[in-house]
């Protein structure tokens, strides 16, 4: 009997499934999410699969023996507010490092708005309210040295405090307690003795690095989410071994790779942005097999569009994150995301009478006009029903009949607001989402100090390959690749399914230059001790482990660093020599200078090492994708399905335009635009003067 790799991502529209046999076939299937019940539109998008193998869920699931699961329920907690009601235990005297926050209010450059009108931004409402923290006496110096021992009389009457004012999760957060986590561990161990029910977390665990405001954040967050989270991985978890599943459930983590359920219980903080993330990792994987080292990743679907960067084989990392205005630390993939999906709402100021598109979003319900579920107002999806890119009775492969009329009186509106005519203005409601995604991806990578021409770009999500003709032709790139045919407006799943398990240790110690090579490696090794340990918990066997090392570096003096990897320096012995010292100042002059500009660095300045990172990874079940060996340019005759009245904005009219059937082209085959291709997940949108072609693996590449 065949076994399977399943990927499932959840998304704020649909749900994906992705499904890899150990035979090397390939399904993919999308069932709508089921807010707030994520958790059976998970099991709806694995029936589906399932009945593709002609399987039964209860069939299925025995056979499978990896699930690799990218869940948003932590997001939507924080995204909604519905988290849990949370303590936060500190240090006496730094009660207030969370409501302070920092000066920038966490508003960043990517909200004009709030930029440009900074006395009107405010602070966003407190995770904890001052009522629900507690100061207790204890103190660390910052070289882990105890200054005062900790007062456990205080912290128990904190504990019962706190418990008495209803509290589902308590936050330890203790000055300095990254340098020496004794004290953190002792409040953990009594909250745990006195009120056993109750959800706790410690910084030392989450965020060991300073930065007491971005520290504590991170803590507060991780309790925040934490009941929430942990009840529904526990009742997926459960679900699943009922239905036959026997493997350990795998949670795709923020970081790229997936970690263990129960550590994703532990520190749920780590699944935040795991989904767009596993976009990234499937795009890793597939660059690696076709010899494609720079890449950006797109990934469009119902409610956002998600940016990440591939270089030289390596995603781009980022090291503080922000939601909700909170900044916090965890090193993540770094994603850059806006408001800008399929069911981004169109609207008309009533002010400047000017058509602006999202960031609000249709989400799955109502979802577009053409859904039918009661919405009125336009969103991209519907101007693409009205422009013809979508065909009403062939959305998801014929599973969902859309409203066309409804579409048409949806975009009607804004056109008559506008005294414009119905076509011109569906096009616009995709020109500008199409020239809003170009400028996030030129931010996003010039901002790391590359140049968008140098890479080619993977589109992916239902409605990516819609819109990456127009939106990467601004840019410049190499090509479009729309990834593995049907598979591509499923990716994230796909990524999940082949993310290797991953953890991340970081220690935080300011070295300055002259280094010496012992010093890194006495800190290098025990990081690799903890790596080591973590994986041994997995029952991850040693052959099976590879660990890569990177530092934080900086001109001494300066506030931002710089990541510099170890890999290529430190080679198979993974130790620091007199050698390899220059090496690795040598990258961070290059690297320094990718980012800030040539010259940007002082080679006579003393440089300074902050923290040290290792990333501890284990392969899952090795994927091979066929290669064909035999091209063909000209497509079969049958695969062409028809044609259409589609509007094309660069010809300013409406033509009859070729259909093909996405899925009976083979590798080899071109085509030219103006032309639609349909498959059963999306729609590949060929505009005119542009060509697809579909290469030796079955990745369908747009060409201008």
């Amino acid at each position: 009997m065949r076994t399977f790799q399943v990927g499932v991502d959840i998304g704020g529209t649909f749900t994906d499934c992705v499904v890899i046999g150990s035979d090397g076939k390939m399904v993919a299937a999308k069932s709508p999410s089921t807010p707030p019940n994520f958790a059976q539109g998970m099991i709806n998008a694995m029936t589906v699969a399932a009945e593709k193998l002609d399987l039964s869920f209860e069939e299925f699931c025995p056979h499978i023996s990896v699930l690799t699961h990218g869940t948003t329920v932590g997001t939507n907690a924080l995204i909604q507010r519905r988290g849990a009601k949370v303590g936060l235990i500190t240090t006496k005297g730094h009660e207030d490092v969370i409501h302070i926050m920092r000066g920038s209010r966490g508003v960043t450059s990517r909200d004009i708005n709030k930029v440009v009108h900074f006395p009107e931004s405010q602070k966003p409402d407190p995770i904890i309210p001052k009522r629900y923290i507690r100061g207790v006496s204890e103190r660390m110096d910052c070289n882990g040295a105890v200054v005062v021992e900790l007062n456990e009389r205080q912290v128990e009457e904190a504990i019962d405090s706190l418990v008495k004012t209803g509290v589902e999760a308590i936050a330890v957060c203790l000055l300095w307690s990254f340098k020496d986590p004794r004290h953190e561990q002792r409040i953990a161990e009594m909250v745990r003795a006195r009120a056993p029910d109750v959800f706790v977390t410690c910084s030392y665990e989450i965020a060991p690095k300073w930065g007491e405001y971005e520290r504590t954040t991170a803590t507060a967050l991780n309790a925040y989410i934490g009941p929430v989270t942990s009840r529904y991985l526990r009742l997926l978890d459960s679900q699943l071994r009922a239905a036959g599943y026997k493997q350990p459930l795998q949670i795709t983590q923020c970081g790229g790779g997936s970690i263990s359920v129960q550590r994703a219980i532990e520190a749920p903080l780590l699944t935040l942005d795991s989904g767009p993330v596993s976009g990234v990792t499937g795009s890793q994987f597939l660059g690696q097999r076709i010899g494609c080292p720079n890449i950006i990743t797109t990934d469009m679907g119902g409610t956002s569009f998600d940016v990440g960067i591939v270089h030289s084989g390596q995603p781009a990392y980022s090291f503080v994150s922000n939601v909700a205005q909170y900044e916090y630390f965890i090193p993540k993939v770094d994603i850059q995301a806006i408001g800008s999906g399929g069911g981004s709402i169109a609207r008309v100021d009533p002010v400047t009478k000017t058509l602006r598109v999202g960031p609000e979003s249709a989400g799955a319900d109502p979802g577009p006009a053409c859904w039918g579920k009661g919405n009125t107002e336009p969103t991209v999806t519907d101007a693409d029903v009205v422009m013809g890119y979508i065909d009403p009775d062939n959305f998801l492969g014929g599973r969902i009949t859309l409203d066309k009329d409804a579409s048409v009186r949806a975009v009607q509106g804004v056109a008559d607001a506008l005294g414009m005519g119905l076509m011109e203005t569906a096009a616009g409601i995709a020109k500008i989402a199409e020239f809003k995604m170009a400028d996030i991806i030129r931010k996003t990578t010039v901002e790391k100090g590359f140049d968008p021409r140098d890479f080619s770009l993977f589109a992916f999500g239902g409605a990516g390959p819609v819109h990456a003709g127009v939106f990467a032709r601004e840019l410049g790139v190499k090509k479009v690749l729309i990834p593995l045919n049907r598979v591509a407006s499923t990716w994230c799943a796909f990524g999940a399914a082949t993310a290797d398990i991953l953890h991340i240790h970081e220690h935080v110690e300011i070295q300055s230059s002259p280094f010496t090579a012992k010093a890194l490696n006495d800190i290098f090794r025990a990081l690799a001790d903890k790596a080591h340990a973590a994986m041994t918990d997995d029952g991850i066997s040693k052959s099976k482990r590879s660990l890569t090392f990177s530092i934080d570096m900086r001109h001494r003096g300066q506030i931002n660093e710089v990541e510099v990897s170890l890999m290529e320096i430190f080679g198979k012995q993974a130790r620091v020599t007199a050698a390899n010292l220059a090496d690795i100042l040598q990258a961070f002059y290059a690297r320094y200078e990718a980012i800030y500009g040539k010259g940007s660095s002082y080679g006579d300045a003393r440089l300074e090492m902050v923290t040290f990172r290792v990333r501890a990874r284990a392969a899952t079940q090795p994927l091979s994708l066929p290669k064909a060996t035999r091209l063909q340019k000209k497509p079969a005759a049958d695969a062409v399905t028809g044609a259409r009245k589609v509007y094309w904005s660069d010809l300013g009219k409406a033509i009859r335009t070729t259909v093909m059937d996405g899925g009976r082209l083979r590798p080899g085959n071109q085509v030219a635009g103006p032309v639609i291709v349909e498959t059963t997940e999306t729609t590949i949108v060929v505009q005119p003067h542009q060509t697809l072609s579909v290469d030796a693996w079955g990745n369908f590449e747009l060409n201008f």
